[in-house]
Order: structure tokens, then sequence, then C-alpha cells
């Protein structure tokens, strides 16, 4: 069932106030590898990924998963499929580190039914690989924002859903934090039964750890291929309206901006 898994979206468009957040003529994502989505402030990167997890509908156009509307499962059965990071990620009050990662399990067993013993393996394993085991014990609310985002990434790893959804997983987090993530993400996508789709802002950490980078602009599609397709593409400086070089250090690309 995993590896059947891929999202397809056709005729999809998403306004506001006569703007056109979003219009995608047709694109296909499936369960497999790092996928990233690139695009300025406002080219529709946060409004795709609510999309695909079900937290909102098109305004017109399709978005389907396994063949079916997104918006048509059940919260519980979307949850075993899907595990999505929004951007904003709530502060709840009064949960420990482990409560919340726990949470993860609640597609698996609901409210009330008995916990297993792999239920507390998955949570063990998930606050072990991202990093906040030493956290479980402590309030939510009283650590800091980059440790919120990790303590959130643990839940959805416990959530051992077959596709991860992040919006900026990585925004709030240092510069050592951030590549440990991202060999994290990675790791993820070389499983088998696991997809990862991110929202990143730093195109070289896309260009380094991607499979495939979809980039948006006004809403489109304005590029959709390899890293070393988008970084051969010749108006690659069109993509952030700003001149851009690319250094290669190490036998790696590396894209920084001309000012």
């Amino acid at each position: 069932m995993k590896n059947s898994l891929s999202f397809h979206l056709a005729n999809v468009n998403v306004s506001r106030q006569g703007r056109a957040l979003l219009d995608i003529a047709q694109l296909q994502l499936p369960a497999a590898g790092l996928t990233v989505i690139l695009g300025h402030n406002g080219s529709g990167k946060s409004t795709l990924l609510k999309l695909l997890s079900g937290q909102m509908a098109p305004d017109r156009g399709e978005v389907l998963l396994q063949g079916k509307s997104v918006t048509h499962y059940i919260p519980r059965e979307l949850a075993k499929r899907v595990a999505y990071m929004p951007q904003q990620i709530p502060q709840p009050a009064l949960l420990l580190v482990r409560e919340l990662v726990e949470l993860g399990r609640f597609a698996w067993r609901g409210w009330l039914a008995r916990w297993q013993s792999d239920d507390q393996s998955w949570v063990s394993r998930a606050l072990q690989q991202a990093g906040v085991a030493h956290l479980a014990g402590h309030a939510v609310d009283e650590i800091s924002g980059g440790e919120r985002q990790r303590v959130w990434l643990a839940m959805l790893l416990a959530q051992n859903a077959p596709l991860l959804l992040l919006d900026e997983p990585s925004s709030a987090l240092d510069l050592a934090h951030q590549y440990q993530l991202m060999q994290l993400l990675r790791q993820q996508a070389d499983l088998p039964d696991c997809g990862v789709i991110a929202v990143l802002h730093d195109l070289n950490l896309a260009l380094q750890y991607a499979d495939r980078i979809v980039a948006l602009q006004r809403g489109r599609i304005w590029f959709d291929g390899s890293p070393s397709q988008l970084l051969a593409h010749p108006e690659l400086a069109a993509l952030y309206g700003i001149e851009l070089e690319v250094l290669h250090r190490a036998g790696k690309p590396a894209v920084v901006a001309v000012v």
C-alpha cells in the first residue's frame, strides 16, 4: 500500500481577493525520494503544502491521493498516509515533549485503544532520531523555537506515515541543526516506503539534498526537475529576482547572490 501512494493535482486553482495564490495545471508527486518546493515569498509554496495535507481545499480542480480527493479522507485515515508539519508550529500548553511526540501514534491507536509495545518503541526511536531525547521530560512551552521544530519532527516520525510534508522545517534552526535535519530527511527519503516533500528557502540545501525540485513563481510551476537541471537553468536568477553565481567547493556546487 505504501509504495503505491502518489499525489495528483489537476487544474488546481486557489484565489483570494481576485489574486491567484496557486494555479497548477498538472502535477504528480509520488511517495518516493526527497522533493523540495522552492520559490520567493508569496509564490504559493505553503498553499500547495496545505492542499496536499488536506488542510484546505482548492477553489477549483482536484488534489488526489491514491486516486481519492485528499479532503474526502477521514482524519485518522489520512494521518496514516501523510504527516504534516505546518510553517507556524502550535505551542501546546501543559504537555511534556514526550507526550507531544506520543500524539503521533493517534492515527494508529485513537484516543481510547490500549497502547502496544511498538507504540513506545516508535516514540523512543523518533525522539532519538530527531535529537530531542534529552528533552523528553521538559514542558513544550519551555523549550526554544528550534527545539520545538525538532520535537514536532519527532512527532511526525512517530506517526510512521509514508509521506512527510514539512513547511520550512529548518527556519528556526541554527546552521548545524539545519544540516542534521536535512540528513535525517535524506535518510527517511531513502527508505523504500517513505517520501518527503519539504518547502525550503535555502537553495543550497535543496541542491545538496533533493532528488527533485519544484519551483513556484506567482503560484505557477516555474521549474520541475533535478537539482543539476535547475543549476544549469539559463534563467536561474529569475527565480528569486537577483543575480546569482555558482561556485564549486570540494566538488559540490554552491549558489551565492551577487550584490
